[in-house]
């Protein structure tokens, strides 16, 4: 194999990991033309292996794996990856001046995950959030380009929005591993014990506490609309996007009354693929007004 398709191989392995993972993501990234497509798989690609770290119960030694990866950054940074999905990755730093406490910010996150079951406060969870997806957010746009700063308090806003909507929408999933990311403090408000969640004990006041985080994530998305600059909309449009795909996903879990402790609540591939239509089609009317 040559250097050059070597490269290319390269590329494919991420494109087929943001595509096997069926991200969101994935649709949204059709928008953006080849070079930075791909450049963005290579960052799903990295942010997939980090979080599964924490996710996949045959990690014998997560701790030791994110070691191993923040080793890796040193290389993708300096230009000396080691691994097919860091070559491509090295290569998307450099070309788009990515920052690296960025990725740090992301390995930080899961690193919490390692140590941590409960939040009791959402100021303490709302770190997490921005680690975990804000500096995802402030990485991909650096790759889609933007004029005005306030894309970076876009980006974060998003992605706070994003992470609640996936922490509502995962509840049940992550009690199953003894987690349970909703604010303690937030549980004791609407008098919802640790064991109800755990158990998956639905009813009224479990419905009316994920409602109360629905609405704080709907302001996140309404910040972030707010934040989102008139010339830097058409650059954003696979963030847009994914503000349709995941702002849907929270409407329809609070359609079906938050029962997400038993099942996980999804949009099909065709309901993704009409809601980035919609969004390509918002920008295309938006210019002819231009």
């Amino acid at each position: 194999m040559t250097a050059s398709q070597a490269h290319e191989a390269d590329y494919r392995r991420c494109a087929e990991i943001t595509r096997r993972a069926s991200s969101n993501f994935y649709y949204a990234f059709m928008l953006l033309p080849f070079e930075r497509r791909r450049a963005l798989y290579s960052v799903y690609a990295f942010c997939r292996f980090i979080d599964d770290i924490a996710d996949t119960d045959g990690v014998s030694n997560p701790a030791e794996m994110l070691t191993r990866w923040r080793e890796e950054l040193d290389r993708v940074f300096r230009g000396s990856p080691s691994r097919a999905i860091s070559r491509a990755l090295s290569e998307s730093v450099h070309r788009f001046n990515i920052p690296r406490q960025h990725f740090e910010d992301v390995i930080d996150g899961v690193e919490m995950d390692l140590t941590r079951r409960r939040y009791p406060t959402f100021d303490e969870l709302q770190l997490y959030c921005r680690r975990v997806a804000s500096a995802v957010g402030l990485i991909c746009i650096e790759i889609f380009g933007y004029r005005n700063p306030s894309a970076r308090r876009y980006a974060e806003y998003l992605g706070m929005a994003f992470q609640l909507t996936n922490i509502i929408r995962d509840v049940g999933e992550d009690a199953a591993r003894g987690r349970i990311y909703l604010p303690l403090e937030d549980l004791a408000r609407f008098q919802v014990s640790e064991a109800e969640i755990l158990n998956s004990v639905y009813g009224e006041r479990f419905r009316k506490l994920a409602a109360f985080e629905a609405q704080r994530a709907r302001l996140y998305y309404r910040e972030a609309e707010q934040a989102l600059a008139q010339e830097d909309r058409l650059s954003m449009l696979p963030a847009e996007g994914m503000r349709l795909i995941y702002a849907r996903l929270l409407e329809r879990i609070a359609r079906g009354g938050y029962r997400v402790l038993d099942h996980r609540i999804t949009l099909s591939a065709p309901h993704k693929l009409y809601l980035i239509g919609r969004a390509w089609a918002g920008s295309r009317f938006r210019r002819s007004l231009n």
